[in-house]
């Protein structure tokens, strides 16, 4: 275990003499001086590192003073608030049947945790974005839709089963958000009987005569969710439109989900006044994203109701960087398009693993690259689940950034809660990304500008490494210290 004391006076001490030794410029009188939009005094420190007791720890406030050009020794991350990107729509997670399932089964006290933990932008890490599922998904207790076989009208539809568990969940999610949280929802698969291997599980293919019927579901879903007090901000297409899963899937080619959108989800969302719910399409990993988006994007008929490209990260991750180039592509050819986050999470739970590090770094890693590639918004997979990594009714058990063990009435906090809280208690709503650089390849960063005139500054450490550097804004600079294995959120 590191000394943190001994830590935290190595830092103060750097600072200090940092400040003591630095050049100052002096104003001769015959320079024009720039005017700066934003000049920084001082600047307040968040630290989650390994092998410590730090998890977003405010670790103190260090002050800014004028600095020349630094040494190509001396490692520094550089901002330019005066250049700005894309804006954040928001950061936060899914609702899913599982995670509501879980939550009603923890002790009242227990649950106002939770609710605490993760919505109120104080006490927790201010999530004000959401995702739930259209019927039935994996992390469901078991397969379920909304209307009787071959109601092909949707005479029968209703929301009956939700109005146990994940309605009241989500409605207490957003009192906890403070009255507002941004919802989108997801369809995994359509009814058995409309699709060509007449099962919910295990891929298969949206019949031809059910197309319209589909997309009247997405809007009957919208409408009874939004009569019981739930706003839906947007939707996807299709979870995973390119996976045969053992659990609720169904398939879709580009040119197939193209079509669709054109034919018949965005005229019918149109035709009845949703014209307004922001349509993801994709919704799928990163490595055809780019593919999927310019088959739907370069048809002007389809593209006119895309609001979003969506994507996860289950693609295989080697710590590279090409799937979040395949995202910055996005980015870059089709710029008016949104890119979104829409699911990610650590496969294949083992409770002695709830400790790994590397579950943590894993979304610092993704969430840092996604929001420099130009996504406006994350949303991580199940928010809580049970001591098993469930409930799933096929046995597809993963992590969360928070189990409840329901037998116990514990919370474990993994490591992951606390980076992603890095950037969504950090970053808000309405924030634009700003310039941000390293000198390093183990320091890397983002940058935001909140709404109410404050940055946030990121920096991940991946490596075993302690680096000193500065925190430059324009000619002014802070020491500060990343730690081995650490995330760390600056707020000026």
């Amino acid at each position: 275990m590191r000394n943190h004391s001994k830590k935290l006076a190595k830092l103060l001490l750097a600072s200090l003499l940092l400040l003591a030794g630095c050049s100052h410029r002096e104003n001769t009188g015959n320079e024009q001086q720039a005017p700066q939009s934003f000049n920084p005094q001082k600047a307040q420190v968040f630290v989650t590192a390994k092998d410590t007791s730090l998890r977003m720890s405010d670790v103190g406030e260090f002050a800014f003073q004028s600095v020349d050009q630094p040494l190509e020794i001396q490692p520094f991350v550089f901002i330019d608030p005066s250049k700005t990107f894309q804006s954040m729509e928001g950061i936060g997670a899914a609702l899913s049947d599982a995670s509501a399932e879980t939550f009603y089964k923890m002790p009242e006290a227990t649950r106002q945790q939770i609710l605490t933990s993760f919505f109120d932008p104080k006490e927790g890490i201010g999530y004000d974005f959401a995702r739930t599922n259209i019927a039935s998904c994996d992390f469901s207790s078991a397969s379920y839709n909304y209307v009787e076989e071959n109601d092909s009208l949707l005479s029968t539809f209703s929301v009956k089963h939700d109005e146990e568990f994940r309605i009241p969940f989500i409605k207490e999610a957003i009192g906890a958000a403070g009255g507002k949280l941004k919802l989108f929802v997801s369809p995994w698969s359509p009814p058995a009987w409309m699709k060509d291997n007449n099962n919910v599980l295990r891929g298969g293919k949206l019949l031809e005569q059910y197309k319209q019927p589909w997309a009247n579901y997405y809007v009957k879903f919208i409408q009874e969710y939004e009569a019981r007090g739930i706003p839906v901000w947007g939707l996807s297409v299709q979870n995973e439109p390119m996976a045969v899963q053992r659990w609720e899937s169904c398939v879709y080619t580009a040119d197939e989900e193209r079509d669709f959108i054109k034919k018949y989800l965005g005229p019918t969302l149109h035709n009845n006044d949703m014209s307004d719910k922001k349509l993801i399409a994709w919704d799928h990993n990163r490595d055809q994203i780019f593919q999927r988006a310019s088959t739907i994007l370069n048809d002007p008929d389809a593209a006119k109701y895309v609001w979003g490209i969506g994507f996860h990260w289950y693609e295989p991750w080697t710590g590279g960087d090409m799937q979040f180039k395949n995202v910055k592509l996005v980015n870059d050819a089709y710029p008016e398009t949104k890119l979104v986050f829409t699911e990610g999470c650590v496969e294949k739970f083992d409770l002695n693993r709830v400790d790994d590090w590397t579950l943590g770094e894993r979304y610092g890693y993704s969430m840092l690259n996604d929001f420099n590639c130009g996504t406006v918004a994350w949303t991580d997979w199940n928010i809580i689940l049970d001591e098993t990594g469930g409930p799933n009714h096929v046995g597809n058990f993963c992590f969360a950034p928070v189990h409840a063990n329901t037998q116990t009435g514990e919370l474990i906090f993994t490591n992951s809660y606390y980076y992603i809280g890095h950037f969504s208690k950090f970053i808000r709503e309405g924030a634009k990304r700003i310039a941000a650089s390293s000198s390093r390849d183990d320091l890397q960063t983002t940058a935001f500008k909140n709404p109410d005139g404050s940055v946030a500054v990121v920096v991940l450490n991946l490596s075993e490494k302690e680096y000193d550097y500065l925190l430059m804004v324009g000619e002014k600079a802070t020491k500060l210290q990343s730690l081995p294995r650490s995330i760390m959120t600056v707020v000026m």
